[in-house]
């Protein structure tokens, strides 16, 4: 049996060992001249050799001349003119000698490559003519002397204590538009109403008063007009064209009493639904008729201002929201530009909206109505009413009448027709179908000023 001698066994580790060291040198020297060879750029002949350079910026390549002149680069060997590392600039460390990194612009026309959208397009094209409206308003409040009386005796009383009044300034603040060189600005009824003073900013910081050229209540719209030079101008769009879905985008200055600026902010929705038709809540004059609902957040401080689609032109006035804690849940409401247009015509030609006449009164068929009329069909309006010269007597209307639609719509309440009437100008026609003696009928009424106006 062999025996293995542990001097030769020894040394045979050594030599083994020595052998592994030397290749992992061999190793790293071969590593470092591939690495080296992977940075260093090419030498000036082996550009003018035909090889080819890395194109680290492919932004800065002219396709008609490869140079490294028509490329605005610095020439070959200006680095070691210059005393640095041969063929090493900083250019090929990823940032040029002026010390901005480079950055590629997006291409032309490719939206999704540019943070400068149709939204921001279209705010920055409205936003100049979004205003704020600041508003002082006088408000009588009764002084009670006996009120917060640590006295149980003076507080019993206080209650049968009329006390006085007196005048009290409120101040409030909302939005509007310009939208006529001349300074004239639209915005809600509600946000000037028993104004005392208003002040007009704009986002620059022009401060201007404004004299209230008319207000409608019904419709919840007024105009104001300021006096300056170069005023910005808000394009007006047509919202019997809007479409469900489209973009929506609300500017306004929602709680601008924090704010130290007059600049609007911005909110981005869609449009939710067009022609909605709110119901009267009993505590408002406002007819709030086919109107444009947005989710795009309407806040306090937002009423006037403008809702603007994707085009940058103004499509409705902001006006109001549904909600539980008096924040924006998502439904908010605006009044359509054409109905603002149409309003502000009427405002600035006769000072208010003319109201139409057609010079009829109705009474609802309760009832008692149908059974001593013998109506078997309630659902309608009965005329009671019709005044000499008007145009429901031009008509051939009479009293007994029955009106059963108003534009093709059913009618069962007199506040139904008015609001299907509601919108309607001087010139324009309704038409009303109407029953007489089992038979039915169309009457078409040319809608003319009332007199009493």
């Amino acid at each position: 049996m062999d025996q293995i001698n542990p001097t030769r066994a020894g040394s045979r580790g050594r030599v083994s060992a020595g052998v592994v060291l030397a290749i992992f040198v061999v190793g790293l020297l071969l590593g470092a001249g591939v690495v080296y060879k992977l940075v260093r750029s090419p030498g000036p002949e082996q550009v003018s050799s035909g090889g080819e350079s890395p194109d680290l910026f492919p932004h800065e390549t002219d396709a008609s001349d490869g140079s490294d002149a028509a490329q605005g680069g610095r020439p070959a060997g200006a680095d070691e003119a210059a005393g640095g590392a041969p063929g090493l600039t900083t250019t090929d460390l990823g940032r040029p000698e002026g010390g901005a990194w480079p950055v590629t612009p997006p291409a032309q026309g490719d939206l999704a490559g540019s943070r400068r959208t149709a939204i921001v397009e279209a705010a920055d094209r409205v936003g100049s003519a979004v205003v704020s409206i600041s508003v002082t308003q006088v408000r009588m409040e009764r002084i009670n002397p006996f009120a917060g009386s640590p006295n149980p005796f003076e507080r019993y009383f206080s209650r049968f204590y009329l006390g006085q009044t007196r005048p009290h300034n409120v101040s409030s603040l909302g939005s509007g538009v310009i939208i006529d060189a001349r300074g004239v600005v639209v915005t809600n009824e509600h946000v000037v109403r028993d104004a005392q003073e208003i002040n007009v900013t704009l986002p620059d910081g022009r401060m201007f008063d404004a004299d209230v050229v008319g207000v409608d209540r019904a419709y919840d719209l007024a105009v104001l007009r300021i006096q300056g030079e170069d005023l910005p101008v808000a394009d007006v769009g047509d919202s019997d064209q809007l479409l469900v879905g489209e973009w929506a985008i609300g500017l306004g200055n929602p709680f601008g009493f924090l704010l130290n600026d007059y600049k609007p902010t911005v909110s981005v929705g869609v449009i939710s639904a067009v022609n909605r038709d709110v119901k009267p809540d009993g505590e408002s004059d406002a007819i709030y008729k086919d109107m444009i609902q947005t989710d795009a957040a309407i806040n306090p401080g937002n009423s006037g201002g403008p809702l603007v689609n994707s085009a940058g032109q103004v499509i409705g006035i902001n006006t109001f929201i549904f909600s539980t804690g008096g924040g924006s849940l998502g439904i908010g409401f605006a009044i359509p530009i054409n109905t603002v247009v149409q309003v502000a015509r009427e405002i600035l030609e006769y000072g208010r909206v003319r109201q139409v006449w057609i010079g009829i009164r109705v009474q609802e068929i309760t009832q008692m109505v149908a059974n001593y009329f013998r109506i078997r069909d309630r659902q309608g309006l009965l005329v009671w009413g019709i005044e000499e010269g008007s145009p429901a007597a031009e008509a051939g209307i009479q009293v007994g009448d029955i009106i059963r639609s108003v534009n093709q719509e059913r009618v069962t309440r007199a506040t139904e027709a008015q609001r299907l009437i509601f919108g309607a100008t001087i010139g324009d026609t309704i038409t009303l179908t109407l029953e007489r003696e089992g038979e039915s009928w169309d009457a078409d009424l040319l809608l003319v000023e009332n007199p009493s106006n």
